[in-house]
């Protein structure tokens, strides 16, 4: 099973808000996953992004690879509480 850091849609039509979630490969985009480890708010100025460091590094560890975006986001994102 690989398993992937990547984003997950919420909110409403065009008012985009992303859960940043630990998910197996081949589960759909918004389907299962097995940890919520951060979230991103686009729609804030500026975007709003949290993140549970301590979680990320951790999957990361384990052998989790983040999608594109998830990487360019934990760069410059502070640590949630």
């Amino acid at each position: 099973m690989a398993v992937h850091i990547r984003l997950t849609r919420m909110g409403r039509k065009k008012k985009p808000f992303y859960r940043i979630v630990v998910a197996d490969s081949e589960a759909k985009r918004d389907g299962r996953f097995l940890e919520v480890v951060g979230t991103y708010d686009p729609m804030q100025e500026p975007a709003l992004v949290n993140v549970k460091q301590d979680r990320v590094a951790d999957w990361l560890a384990r052998g989790a690879k983040p999608t594109d975006t998830v990487r360019s986001l934990l760069k410059g994102a502070p640590a949630a509480e």
